[in-house]
């Protein structure tokens, strides 16, 4: 079941990294890279062009970022899986390329026979994190009164509750918009929707409802 090669586009817009991970991958019998591309908008062109079983993408890409190109990548064939191999080690990011439908994520600083690994992983299907993004993913996972509680603003659409988590941990919209993979204007919109619906005039109170309604992390006391 293991394919003779995997084929595999590297985006990353310093060209001495590009070079260093090509040798290292051709080094490997099993590992073919096939193209290079060093912008997000490259990196969909060529993944729509060359088909690789697999992309290693950079997040900080000039143009269209590396989340943006991966959700792309992933929309127009969700069988070519992307690994991000990147120096952001923060949730945002992690989160927003795990929804953009990256299947691993690893730091510029793993070893080598690591990002080998992590490449086979990905290219057979398994979902592949270093262990620095594991732990992240892990606490993420075992955060309490995450959304907060159930029944609390049953006005609110799914969407809507899940940008007011968001805001009540302190995230600005072009944050969220980032976490959340949509456009600032969307975000807006739900923001102002949110606000009529919890009767709020400012973020400060919406803030302050949500987290007593166990949003952000936080429940507190008191009515």
């Amino acid at each position: 079941m293991t394919p003779d090669k995997f084929t595999i586009l590297i985006v990353d817009d310093h060209p001495l990294f590009r070079f260093g991970l090509r040798t290292m991958l051709e080094s490997q019998p099993d590992m073919q890279p096939i193209g290079e591309a060093s912008t997000g908008y490259e990196a969909v062109t060529q993944a729509v062009s060359l088909r690789p079983s697999i992309v290693v993408m950079d997040l900080n890409l000039p143009g269209l970022n590396g989340i943006e190109a991966t959700r792309r990548i992933a929309q127009i064939d969700p069988t070519i899986a992307v690994l991000v191999l990147t120096m952001f080690q923060d949730d945002e990011s992690i989160f927003a390329a795990m929804r953009a439908g990256a299947r691993g994520y690893l730091l510029k600083g793993a070893a080598q026979d690591d990002i080998i690994r992590a490449i086979r992983g990905v290219g057979l299907g398994e979902a592949i994190f270093g262990p620095s993004i594991a732990q992240r993913v892990m606490q993420f996972l075992g955060q309490p009164h995450h959304g907060g509680k159930p029944d609390a603003f049953p006005e609110l659409t799914a969407r809507e509750r899940e940008i007011l988590e968001l805001i009540a941990r302190g995230q600005t919209n072009p944050g969220i918009a980032r976490a959340l993979v949509i456009s600032p204007k969307t975000v807006r919109n739900h923001v102002s929707n949110i606000f009529a619906k919890l009767h709020v005039a400012d973020r400060a109170q919406a803030i302050m409802r949500a987290q007593q309604a166990g949003f952000g992390g936080t429940t507190r006391s008191g009515d």
